[in-house]
């Protein structure tokens, strides 16, 4: 594995457990796919360092458990900005 790589998952990694910020937010903070970060996080970090790995394993373990909650919540706020904004929406066509 290049030098760069294994720096890259090492800074990712300890920015996750310094921040514990999901996936998707360490991909943005690091202008890196999601994919990059899960793959980088969840198979090359088991080889770059064993301890680490496993904590960040606890807190991916722990953002999937809580994702249905936070899918329900925004989908709810859709919804309900959608009934707000559904007058205004329409206006233009009257």
């Amino acid at each position: 594995m290049d030098k760069y790589i294994k720096s890259r998952v090492l800074k990712e990694a300890n920015y996750m457990l310094k921040t514990k910020k999901t996936i998707r937010e360490l991909a943005e903070e690091f202008s890196i796919s999601k994919s990059t970060i899960h793959t980088d996080l969840s198979l090359r970090l088991i080889k770059i360092n064993k301890k680490i790995a496993d904590e960040i394993k606890v807190i991916l373990n722990s953002h999937n458990k809580t994702k249905h909650l936070h899918g329900g919540a925004a989908t709810k706020e859709k919804y309900k900005r959608g009934k707000e904004d559904e007058s205004k929406q329409y206006t233009i066509f009257k």
